[in-house]
């Protein structure tokens, strides 16, 4: 594809944004969660891991800790024994007892709802924040880029290659070229076109919806 101008960028963006969302339509977050605070463990808990995974432990982990209160008095070791099953366990279990004390500490045990108060708890960075300020408060900030995000948006080539290992940067190159009213759905409609249809490995660019103006379509 020849060298496109940021408005023939942002135009293409756009009409990604608008077949994706003509395709799948609104997409629920795909973690199993019931009230903020367990969105905020369970995208804590899926960092370089499947959602699926995180939904197999967080029924026992909730079980034994369902509030800020409960985990906030948790050892890490405890929280540890039931998350073990995934990547880094023993990190993502003191982050989890370390980010209730401080919901407890700071927020009086309710989970804040701006993308500062929210970055400020330990092992929830901006992706986190995003995801729970969208899904559970009805506030977008930002799209929280993950790997399927970033693996799309670097094959669309909205996104320079310079940035692929740079997840803030990449979302930062969304929001440049989106506008606002679109940055919502994203995260999650982009999630089920690459699990679905651009995936890591192998992607089946045949029928696919942004085929036709998709940079890399048949070229991996």
């Amino acid at each position: 594809m020849p060298r496109e101008s940021k408005k023939a960028k942002a135009e293409r963006a756009v009409e990604v944004c608008r077949r994706l969302d003509n395709k799948y339509g609104p997409v629920e977050c795909f973690l199993d969660h019931t009230n903020p605070f367990r969105l905020v463990i369970s995208v804590l808990l899926s960092a370089q891991t499947t959602d699926a995974q995180v939904n197999r432990v967080t029924p026992e982990l909730f079980r034994r800790f369902p509030t800020p209160e409960a985990m906030a008095a948790a050892s890490p070791e405890e929280v540890a024994e039931i998350i073990r099953s995934l990547g880094f366990y023993k990190t993502k279990a003191r982050h989890c007892v370390e980010a209730a004390q401080a919901i407890v500490a700071d927020f009086g045990g309710e989970v804040p709802h701006t993308m500062a108060e929210l970055t400020s708890l330990p092992g929830v960075g901006r992706k986190t924040a995003n995801i729970v300020l969208n899904v559970s408060f009805g506030i977008v900030e930002g799209i929280a880029v993950d790997t399927h995000v970033n693996r799309i948006a670097h094959r669309l080539e909205l996104s320079p290659k310079t940035h692929e290992r740079e997840p803030l940067k990449t979302e930062q190159d969304l929001l440049a070229i989106l506008p606002r009213e679109l940055w919502g759905p994203v995260n999650h409609q982009w999630i089920r076109h690459g699990r679905d249809t651009c995936t890591a490995r192998a992607p089946k660019c045949d029928g696919c919806v942004l085929e036709d103006i998709c940079p890399s379509a048949h070229r991996l």
